[in-house]
């Protein structure tokens, strides 16, 4: 059995832009501000859909042990969400609920992995607070509209990464295309939107009260995960682990059965040993029930998302 790739489910977002189709050769909707595309998803409201017109839920219900490994429910939906960012401008200051606050605020609780595959020159993210900032400080800093001085701010290149806990307060700023690993959620609580309308026109809606019953206020700068040539953990959690590897061209990766991976290529291209290929851009879902083999026919980089709970 081949890699299982999905048809990409493309979002407008105001901070979109047009960088899957000039960074990833997409072809995008047009007159779209496209700012993700959903690669894997299994959600009521989005379903990741095969070249042959498969559902990821009609994949998993009709071989749920094969596709997931031994003791996977039928009904269970996947628990993770592949992601592409495209951030022409800065994303709203936000937090996702931990998941031991999020049932009481009728939320998901979302923990995620930032993969920074382009960066603009003098390009940011926000993750935490700066050291000494209080919960009292940060609200008086939203009443008086003056958060962006509390928030820790990191300058990034390509090829760096961040962990983003549950209760973490964090933004990306513009210029980023990123590819996201997270727990299967869609919760997300704004705390500030920089005085930015959507793209109706309106104020986007912010959520104040879940926000600060969310954050983690004892989270001080933290800091990106440098590339340094080697393979490296970029996130090790209850959720997923993430690695990176690095393959010089030539060289080969085995993935044996038994358990579920996800295949991230965000530099050059795989080939598989039955002949499929997988290039910069490509998430693969890897079914428990096989063995893979790929080979690089470039140097190349690859994310492996692996120990799903």
């Amino acid at each position: 059995m081949k890699h299982i790739l999905f048809t990409p489910i493309y979002q407008e977002r105001v901070w979109g832009g047009t960088n899957f189709d000039s960074k990833l050769g997409r072809t995008l909707p047009a007159d779209k501000v496209i700012g993700e595309s959903w690669e894997i998803v299994d959600r009521p409201e989005a379903q990741s859909t095969t070249r042959t017109g498969k559902t990821i839920r009609e994949l998993i219900a009709a071989d749920a042990e094969g596709i997931m490994g031994a003791g996977w429910s039928a009904e269970r939906p996947f628990p993770i969400l592949v992601k592409w960012l495209d951030c022409q401008e800065k994303l709203s200051l936000q937090v996702h609920p931990p998941a031991d606050i999020a049932p009481s605020l009728k939320g998901e609780p979302k923990t995620e992995s930032w993969y920074i595959a382009d960066a603009a020159p003098h390009a940011t993210l926000m993750a935490g607070l700066k050291k000494g900032v209080t919960r009292e400080a940060f609200e008086a800093g939203l009443a008086n509209n003056n958060l962006e001085p509390l928030v820790h701010t990191i300058s990034v290149k390509a090829g760096e990464s961040i962990f983003i806990p549950s209760g973490r307060i964090h933004a990306i700023g513009g210029g980023n295309l990123i590819l996201e690993i997270q727990q299967n959620s869609d919760t997300t609580y704004r705390v500030y939107d920089w005085g930015r309308v959507g793209l109706d026109g309106t104020p986007r809606e912010l959520h104040i009260e879940a926000s600060l019953k969310s954050s983690d206020f004892n989270d001080f700068e933290p800091d990106t995960i440098k590339p340094d040539g080697s393979d490296q953990v970029l996130a090790q959690s209850d959720v997923f682990d993430l690695r990176k590897c690095a393959l010089k061209s030539g060289e080969s990766i085995t993935f044996s059965s038994g358990a579920p991976r996800i295949l991230s290529v965000v530099t050059g291209q795989l080939i598989e040993a039955d002949g499929a290929t997988l290039t910069r851009g490509d998430n693969a879902l890897l079914p428990a029930a096989f063995d893979f083999n790929y080979t690089a026919s470039s140097d190349c980089e690859i994310l492996i998302t692996e120990n799903f709970a």
